[in-house]
């Protein structure tokens, strides 16, 4: 679906330029374009590398361990069927952990392993389970303390403090976060226990 948007929207700026006789505002437009996502993209690698380096070396030393007896019982509140020994709960809070400090594009692969981990205790492998809903709804709303990439993406295109959003994201994504449990815990107890996908 998302193909047939991004088409249609190429495919009226296209139309649009034709019929104003600028049909070159395109080529100009996509040259520039590319251009600023090498821009974008070589300013984040350094930040993302580090990230996901130093999430790395926490897995290896055992932080993301310790991080998952630490957050265990919140982890347990929230995903009730997923059971206290397995796999799924460290993978869980790795993911959340990558959302804490801001890090999607380090989040992604940590969500994908939790979602296969999660799938591997779904007995209807056909349907998304309540945990799998619940993970969905925590990762969309990203409780975000330490926004690394916005930090990273402002400071590439020179802002004189690049940290300052920081308090406004930590606020606004906890709402989000906070909205996002009561939703998940309210849908839950309307439909019997399981939110209709």
């Amino acid at each position: 679906m998302i193909n047939y948007v991004w088409f249609f929207m190429i495919l009226a700026g296209v139309i649009t330029a034709a019929s104003r006789g600028e049909i070159q505002l395109v080529t100009e437009g996509v040259l520039k374009g590319s251009e600023q996502a090498v821009l974008v993209a070589a300013g984040l690698i350094g930040v993302v590398s580090f990230w996901s380096g130093m999430m790395k070396i926490a897995q290896e030393a055992g932080l993301t361990q310790a991080l998952a007896r630490l957050l265990g019982p919140l982890a347990r509140r929230l995903y009730p069927q997923v059971p206290q020994a397995h796999p799924a709960l460290g993978a869980l809070v790795a993911a959340m952990s990558a959302n804490i400090l801001g890090l999607g594009n380090a989040c992604t692969p940590l969500g994908l392993k939790a979602m296969e981990q999660l799938q591997a205790l779904n007995r209807n492998k056909e349907e998304a389970s309540d945990a799998m809903c619940t993970f969905m709804a925590l990762t969309s709303s990203s409780l975000t303390i330490i926004p690394t990439t916005i930090i990273a993406l402002r400071l590439t295109h020179g802002s004189q403090a690049p940290a300052e959003v920081m308090g406004p994201i930590a606020l606004a994504t906890l709402g989000s976060t906070v909205a996002a449990v009561v939703l998940d815990a309210v849908l839950r107890r309307f439909t019997g226990g399981r939110v209709r996908r």
